[in-house]
């Protein structure tokens, strides 16, 4: 078995419609008033391997500790997928996330 020795950060990918922007926008600014993390711009658009509207939140190892069980507790009913920094992105996104809410289907092909 392939063993993954460094994780430099986390992303966490908050999920939402037209219905949940305000909500989604807002859980994200606090996110990054609580915890320092990077917010990244809110997407109201599916980007990348993402199949809805989202926003970025970028996070240290140290920090994600923190973010994860707050973003558990607080989302509400949006969906966050959160994924580790390996610089392998195909494997971080397919086989290491972790979904808060129903796991929806990314569009892997993004990664060649």
């Amino acid at each position: 078995m392939k063993q993954i020795n460094s994780i430099t950060g986390y992303h966490a990918h908050v999920y939402f419609d037209a219905d949940g922007l305000e909500l989604a926008r807002s859980l994200c600014q606090r996110a990054a008033e609580l915890f320092g993390v990077k917010m990244g711009r809110v997407h109201e658009k599916a980007v990348g391997p993402h199949p809805m509207w989202s926003c970025q939140l970028g996070a240290t190892p140290d920090q994600f500790a923190q973010l994860l069980p707050w973003l558990a507790l607080n989302r509400q009913d949006l969906v966050v997928f959160a994924h580790p920094e390996t610089g392998n992105e195909l494997e971080d996104h397919r086989d290491h996330g972790i979904w808060l809410g129903t796991g929806l289907a990314l569009d892997l092909t993004v990664f060649g």
